[in-house]
């Protein structure tokens, strides 16, 4: 039997590695000692709450995962399912000595193994998928546009409504419900002219656009046997980005300029140059020493990780170091990859993230999270590395999302992991990014299990010369339908 973890890091592993009991008695004996106080008990309690976090996401057992596996392949064989899981294309965690697997592992075992899915009886439903993931024109409007110079092209003005929708009796009645629901920041050439039409409960507290993960703070009493709702609605227009790249005149950054240098560095717990990542940094860059081609070369090679829905985030102790290990990431996870191993090679990467949206005749909508980086003389330059190469001969379109974006995403965050205003006193259910939104009161956090969201927009005029919008209004809801008012 393994020794009971006596630090906060030796939990943290535990924790990694599925040994909750091991934890929970190495967390118990640390917070009973004296000396453990602040930060470091907060850690501690934090690693308690990871653990009924991963509970939820691991939440199928051998017999729920074969039912949801024999709804789409019948004839499933016993075999075929020992042979996937082995592989780890069914992702599963052993939680003290139990295998569990996760909530999402069969729609990604179909996403990531060929054989299983050729193997599904019909009708197959195929995956959805954004309209900008594929060559579209609207990324040869982008090019046209930008031919002269022009970085910031093809505006689309549109409005949003965003709601946050509490489990009825999830909060005592008669006590304040705390929410923030994510606002875009104004960003000159990528996303201006934002006005807020109207919060509901009226009077909702918009953060400062300094703070680099932006809210609306809103309050409400909670009744019993109803759900407690909150909405902001806004208007904003975005622009597509465009940058030429001249590799030639590509320049190595100074490192000691203290205004990239923080985005050179690692920031555990997301941010680490570990030993996995040095050998894989090694592998695909080799002998390159143009910043460019550097970066050309890792965003091709995390492209070519495959997408794959994701654990809760907050469930997973480093998750650059995780997405290179589980061998499949989604957005967020290949974003924090990237900006990870574009930092170890001495060029400045940050995060951005938010939502992203198409025309009223496609309809599609989905929470997204992206980067930029650093190219000396050029500047920041954005990326998108799960959108990845656009299959395309003409090198400017194949590499559209490496130095440009579309005029279809909403940025509500500038950075990751990082306060907002007003903080919060509880947890956060989303540690790292900030597009659902939150939900408190004085007896704790809600976690994403005890309330709903709901995305809806519509396209709006964008002025003289531009884009007309639509009366559709387009709704994208969460999970958690069977109680969500409206619904």
């Amino acid at each position: 039997m393994a020794a009971v973890p006596d630090s906060l890091p030796q939990v943290v592993a535990a924790v990694d590695e599925g040994r909750f009991a091991e934890a929970e008695e190495g967390i118990a004996d640390l917070l009973a000692r004296w000396e453990t106080a602040g930060l470091q008990r907060r850690a501690l309690e934090f690693e308690r709450e990871r653990m009924r976090r991963i509970r939820l996401d691991f939440s199928l057992d051998r017999e729920g995962v074969l039912a949801q596996l024999r709804r789409q392949i019948p004839d499933l064989r016993e075999a075929e399912f020992e042979a996937w899981d082995r592989a780890g294309l069914v992702e599963h965690m052993d939680i003290d000595g139990e295998r569990r697997w996760f909530r999402r592992a069969v729609s990604n075992l179909f996403r990531l193994s060929p054989e299983a899915a050729a193997r599904r009886a019909p009708p197959v439903r195929p995956f959805a998928e954004g309209p900008f993931e594929r060559l579209h024109p609207h990324h040869a409007e982008v090019l046209a546009a930008s031919a002269g110079g022009a970085t910031s092209v093809a505006p689309r003005r549109l409005e949003v409504t965003q709601s946050i929708i509490v489990e009825p009796d999830a909060v005592p009645a008669g006590e304040t419900v705390r929410a923030w629901i994510p606002y875009p920041r104004a960003i000159p050439g990528q996303q201006e002219g934002i006005r807020l039409v109207r919060t509901s409960p009226a009077g909702g507290r918009v953060a400062p656009e300094s703070a680099p993960m932006r809210t609306v703070y809103l309050e409400a009493t909670a009744q019993s046997g109803r759900p407690t709702e909150f909405s902001v609605t806004y208007e904003l227009t975005v622009y597509a980005r465009r940058v030429r790249v001249d590799p030639a005149r590509v320049q190595a950054v100074d490192r000691k300029d203290p205004t990239l240098a923080p985005f050179l560095a690692e920031r555990p717990p997301h941010v680490v140059f570990t030993p996995r990542l040095r050998a894989f940094s090694h592998q695909v860059v080799g002998n390159e020493t143009n910043p460019y081609r550097i970066a050309q070369k890792l965003f091709a090679a995390v492209d070519r990780i495959p997408w794959a829905g994701a654990r809760e985030y907050s469930t997973i102790s480093n998750i650059s170091d995780h997405a290179l290990r589980a061998g499949h990431a989604d957005c967020g996870q290949q974003t924090l990859l990237l900006i990870t191993l574009l930092r170890l090679n001495g060029i400045p990467a940050r995060w951005q993230s938010g939502w992203t949206y198409s025309d009223e005749d496609v309809g599609y909508d989905n929470m997204h999270d992206w980067g930029w980086m650093y190219l000396r003389p050029y500047g920041w330059l954005p990326m998108d590395v799960t959108t990845g190469q656009l299959e395309s001969d003409d090198p400017a379109l194949r590499w559209f999302y490496l130095g440009g974006l579309d005029a279809y995403r909403i940025a509500f965050n500038d950075d990751y992991a990082r306060d907002f205003v007003p903080a919060k006193t509880h947890f956060r259910s989303e540690t790292v990014d900030s597009q659902r939104g939150e939900v408190e009161w004085r007896g704790g956090n809600l976690y994403f299990d005890q309330w709903d969201y709901r995305f809806q927009w519509r396209m709006l005029p964008v002025g003289e010369g531009g884009r007309t919008g639509g009366d559709d209004l387009n709704t994208t809801a969460g999970e958690r339908r069977g109680w969500t008012a409206g619904s």
